[in-house]
């Protein structure tokens, strides 16, 4: 704890100070929590957590992407947060404040109690950003709170998209072709395609160069807010062709796979719909993207660095990122084409290898 410059605070004034701060101690008294109490005091308190909360989201939201996670840091906040200490001036939030609402759920709800708890340090650094915290944030995790709450990955199974099996594929898709409907070719291009679920269903024609076989997802619409060109095999464009013929020149401002409601994006939900009147309910829409990565890794001799820049993820090297320049489209239009074919061909008993001494099973 400092006592003050030296310059203003003499050798004797420091002696005085730390001893009042040894006799707060000696009488139970925080002197860092006393002191942060007689500046909020003299302050007139300054704004509640709820107040800033509301300030700090209304300053970012226009950079997160979609509806639900501005929704999922409000419903946070409000349910978890809010209750315990919403109410209390932001300059006095300690680190049991930020135990009362989170031991409670760290168990058993650890993914949302993690998630909270980096928004709260989110909204407290705000605050201090903004003049309204002096003290250290007491929902910061390294050398804090973990060691008060045990991590994650030490009682939480880190839980994956569930995936259908790269062997079993094109018999899935042959079903998946039956079936009707802007939600059933929405879900065969993105398996296509491998592109996440929103990017498909935010698509409109002005992104898409039929002649160039080439889809063009821009940087607003990416995770990583970056421009993503995405090959179209044939298989991928014959899907495009049923949704709108060539011949029809759809408006570019208009969606590809269209909503019952004109105008309205497909919900992730009309996706998961069609697994699910397929009895697939053990699969989700993002799991198919596994698919394709395990396809690429178990199946083929295409390097790995092809098959994560089909899945437009960021180099992790930011060394290597700084000297990336291509998106290997071409070399990734030969990978699209070559799993847009492993979608449309079952393996056959005749294509498995039997080794010495086993028999085929019937």
């Amino acid at each position: 704890m400092g006592l003050g410059p030296v310059d203003l605070i003499s050798l004797a004034d420091a002696r005085g100070a730390a001893r009042e701060c040894r006799q707060l101690l000696l009488g139970g008294t925080d002197p860092l929590e006393h002191r942060r109490r007689m500046l909020a005091d003299a302050a007139g308190a300054g704004p509640t957590f709820n107040e800033v909360a509301e300030l700090y989201i209304t300053a970012h939201e226009a950079s997160w992407k979609n509806a639900k996670h501005r929704y999922q840091w409000r419903n946070t906040l409000s349910m978890i947060a809010a209750p315990v200490f919403g109410d209390k001036p932001i300059a006095s939030v300690n680190v049991g404040d930020v135990m009362m609402a989170l031991e409670p759920i760290w168990h058993s709800k650890a993914e949302t109690a993690s998630r909270t708890r980096g928004r709260i340090e989110s909204v407290l650094d705000y605050a201090a950003a903004r003049g309204w915290r002096q003290s250290d944030n007491p929902a910061r995790w390294r050398g804090h709170l973990a060691n008060l709450l045990p991590a994650r990955r030490k009682f939480a199974a880190i839980g994956h998209f569930a995936a259908l099996p790269w062997r079993d594929m094109a018999a899935f898709m042959v079903e998946l072709r039956q079936r009707e409907g802007s939600g059933a070719r929405a879900l065969e291009f993105a398996i296509l395609t491998a592109a996440r679920s929103g990017e498909v269903r935010g698509m409109s024609w002005g992104e898409v160069d039929l002649g160039e076989r080439c889809w063009k997802v821009p940087a607003a619409r990416m995770k990583a807010r970056r421009e993503h060109r995405v090959p179209l095999s044939e298989a991928a464009y014959t899907v495009l062709s049923a949704v709108a013929p060539p011949a029809a020149n759809p408006d570019v401002a208009t969606l590809v796979f269209a909503s019952t409601k004109p105008g309205k994006l497909l919900s992730d939900m009309s996706l998961m719909a069609v697994l699910r009147r397929m009895g697939r309910s053990d699969l989700t829409v993002h799991g198919f993207r596994s698919s394709f990565r395990d396809w690429a890794s178990e199946a083929t001799v295409y390097p790995g660095e092809l098959a994560e820049s089909a899945l437009a993820h960021v180099i992790s090297n930011k060394v290597e990122a700084a000297y990336r320049r291509g998106d290997l489209f071409e070399k990734r239009r030969q990978m699209m084409d070559a799993w847009a074919e492993h979608c449309a061909r079952p393996m056959v008993p005749s294509e498995v290898v039997l080794l010495h001494g086993q028999r085929a099973r019937q």
